[in-house]
């Protein structure tokens, strides 16, 4: 039946009034959150915060997002924490194209010059691999190998034609890329959870609504059958980690719907995500930031990385009424 754990079936997705709600014992503590930001994340997280949470302005992080940003059109400089050096790669594109559209500012000469940037360096079959050779070896992450001629993956290509797709972003790059994405989901028939991540921020922004519905219903049977979530966090040790991820790396629910409207939000009933997102409230670590479960390969990138997450935690949380809709108080005052 619907919602027993052990059952491959999608339960239908509630409206998103429906949401379920927390007693105000579960609730994060936003103003330790907002210590641990000032006392340990970068710039970017820092004005992001401010933006998102304390009524900030849009420039500034726009301003702070631009010093990753390179003449070739991609980004680099380890916005994401895992790729060092200052190559353009496709997670650090990931990761500026949910900086921007969280703004509101997916558009424009900047998004047009990232196409052709992506169009210079897909593989034949017009996708992206996880990380591109370089003439030198910087340092990554164990986990994203670097291969002489990399494959097109769902897990960098997904998220990117997306989040172009969702801010109705038109290029001629697109099109060999989202039929690249509607063949790798259609056609999953094994998955781990970082690619069901990516395969979701793929179906939550294509064009096509009934086809990315009838999708996203065959992969949340999948996630159940192949038992990539979490779905009870009391019951952790009955769901081990993904082949290759480390001791703890598992993903609940929020980490697939981390808002309300997402399509992988009917892959789970009203009880499995008010104990994740119990889970999320809880985590918050006595800092005030929350944990990063992945292995932490090098001080800086662990560093860096635990804003990201706290940003996200809370984004998810405020996305399901565990906080505030509005800000509480003023962002930063500017200087004179």
């Amino acid at each position: 039946m619907p919602g027993d754990e052990a059952s491959p079936q999608s339960p239908p997705a509630p409206h998103p009034s429906q949401s379920p709600q927390a007693p105000h014992s579960s609730r994060p503590d936003l103003a330790r959150a907002e210590r641990f930001v000032w006392l340990t994340a970068r710039v970017l997280e820092q004005r992001r915060f401010a933006f998102h949470f304390l009524g900030g302005d849009a420039d500034p992080v726009d301003t702070a997002l631009g010093s990753y940003l390179n003449p070739d059109g991609g980004y680099g400089h380890a916005l994401d924490p895992d790729l060092r050096g200052p190559l353009s790669q496709p997670l650090h594109t990931a990761h500026a194209l949910r900086v921007l559209d969280s703004l509101g500012r997916c558009a424009g000469q900047r998004i047009e010059r990232l196409c052709r940037h992506l169009t210079g360096v897909s593989t034949p079959e017009g996708a992206l691999p996880v990380v591109f050779p370089s003439p030198r070896d910087y340092p990554a992450a164990p986990y994203h190998p670097v291969h002489d001629d990399p494959p097109g993956e769902l897990l960098t290509t997904g998220p990117v034609v997306g989040l172009l797709h969702r801010n109705r972003v038109w290029h001629a790059w697109l099109f060999r890329a989202t039929d690249f994405c509607w063949d790798r989901v259609e056609n999953l028939r094994r998955s781990h959870p970082y690619e069901v991540q990516s395969a979701v921020a793929f179906l939550d922004g294509v064009p096509d609504r009934a086809r990315a519905a009838t999708a996203a219903d065959r992969l949340g049977r999948l996630v159940r059958e192949q038992r990539l979530v979490v779905l009870d966090p009391r019951r952790r040790t009955d769901f081990p980690p993904a082949p290759g991820y480390a001791p703890g790396e598992q993903l609940f629910p929020h980490d697939f719907a981390r808002r309300p409207e997402s399509l992988a939000r009917g892959w789970f009933t009203d009880e499995e995500m008010r104990r994740s997102l119990d889970f999320l409230a809880g985590a918050q670590q006595q800092d005030g930031g929350w944990p990063v479960r992945r292995e932490a390969w090098a001080p800086g990138s662990s560093l860096e990385r635990r804003p990201i997450a706290t940003l996200e935690a809370l984004l998810t949380l405020r996305a399901y009424g565990r906080l505030p809709a509005q800000v509480s108080r003023p962002g930063p005052v500017p200087p004179r």
